[in-house]
């Protein structure tokens, strides 16, 4: 009964959240209706979703976060660093493919906007059989690395979260 009532509980606590974030005051009326939108979109949403993914092991998923978060900000110094000091001329863009080990759309989506969400990389396209990202980098000397570092920092972990 619950489970019909509330389908993807963690979609109707992040709708609240959002829904308090976008009206920017904290009152009875707005947490109330936040509560609505987090319960009521789920519901109707719910048959689109038949074969959600299920997420495993809590912990990695908080140690992926705070880990995103962390290479957001060096990345951003980074970024920095390479705008201020660098010359035109010496920047090395570079377009890497990214072979996937991963099968989740919702694994893979997940990896692709880490990676753009990240400073510096931007994830450009899906490969149409789905097992590669292509990915633009900013400024590398060693792609190999790029790709490899991806694959170990970020990949990884979304293969014990997701499958």
């Amino acid at each position: 009964m619950i489970r019909r009532l509330i389908p993807h509980p963690l979609l109707s606590i992040t709708l609240a959240f959002v829904w308090l974030g976008l009206v920017n005051t904290v009152t009875l009326g707005n947490l109330l209706l936040g509560t609505v939108l987090g319960l009521v979109v789920p519901i109707i949403t719910a048959p689109y979703w038949p074969n959600r993914a299920k997420l495993s092991r809590p912990l990695i998923v908080v140690r992926y976060v705070l880990l995103v978060l962390w290479d957001i900000v060096v990345a951003n110094v980074q970024v920095a660093w390479i705008i201020l000091f660098k010359r035109s001329t010496d920047f090395r863009s570079r377009w890497i493919t990214i072979p996937l080990e991963l099968t989740s759309p919702e694994a893979i989506t997940v990896l692709a906007g880490t990676i753009t969400m990240t400073p510096g990389t931007v994830s450009a396209m899906l490969g149409a059989d789905g097992r590669s990202i292509l990915v633009h980098c900013l400024h590398t000397d060693d792609p190999d690395y790029e790709r490899d570092r991806i694959k170990q920092r970020y990949e990884r972990p979304l293969k014990e979260i997701f499958e």
